[in-house]
């Protein structure tokens, strides 16, 4: 089972000090997929706007690859498109057990099974996503999804003072 406090503390400790966002989500990507199991891909999308400075418009409401650990991935997805996207228009977590089954799932790996999905918010506005896979499905339940809420309310938090 994941250590979410040990986790969260860790991914605090390596975001303090007005870290580049970036370098942020880039090491909390690496911590989560080195120390959850059972993971295939763990990373970010970037809300466009976000990414390129361009002024917050509905053409604007994409998400961008960004720092992962994993295979390859998609490196756009719109928002309302697959779980990531859902995520993003929701603003508010996605878990799906299986992702055979979610309506418009975009299958970036074709052996990822089940996805949890959060969003960081700024402003408001989603800025991001953050995107774990796992190839086993009903992988990630209410313990993930607030472990990982958490870190990423801290991650929102650290990203807006930097």
């Amino acid at each position: 089972m994941t250590d979410y406090k040990e986790l969260f503390e860790q991914a605090k400790a390596l975001c303090e000090g007005g870290v580049w966002s970036i370098s942020a989500y880039a090491n909390v990507s690496s911590l989560l997929f080195g120390n959850m199991e059972r993971v295939s891909w763990a990373g970010f999308y970037l809300a466009g706007s976000a990414v390129d400075k361009a002024p917050a418009q509905p053409e604007n409401d994409r998400l961008l690859l960004g720092p992962f650990c994993g295979k390859p991935a998609c490196i756009v997805i719109p928002f309302g498109k697959g779980v990531c996207g859902t995520a993003a228009a929701k603003k508010e977590t996605v878990v799906v057990e299986d992702v055979e089954c979610f309506p418009g799932h975009i299958a970036c790996d074709p052996d990822s099974r089940s996805e949890i999905v959060v969003p960081l918010i700024a402003g408001g506005r989603c800025i991001g996503v953050l995107d774990i896979d796992s190839n086993e499905k009903g992988r990630f339940g209410e313990a993930d999804r607030e472990g990982l809420e958490a870190i990423c309310r801290m991650l929102e938090k650290t990203v807006s003072e930097s």
